[in-house]
């Protein structure tokens, strides 16, 4: 079973917020989900971005792969944080 680390789309019309969550790679963009572990909103000024970062590093250490949105997201919250 390939694992991602990837975002799901919440949010009304033209108003995207997105949780960042652990699921398997077949599973639908918004579908069922293993684990939650941040979240991201674009239309905040500036954009916010939050991970639990525990559960990030567990899950990547685990085999969990994540998308390339995702990668760049961690990599700008971990140089802020």
């Amino acid at each position: 079973m390939a694992v991602k680390i990837r975002l799901a789309r919440h949010g009304a019309k033209k108003r995207p917020y997105y949780r960042i969550v652990v699921a398997n790679a077949s599973s639908p963009r918004d579908g069922r989900f293993i684990d939650e572990v941040g979240r991201y909103n674009p239309i905040a000024d500036p954009a916010v971005v939050s991970f639990d970062l525990e559960k990030v590093d567990r899950w990547i250490a685990n085999g969990a792969q994540p998308t390339d949105t995702v990668a760049s997201l961690l990599k700008r919250y971990r140089e802020n944080a």
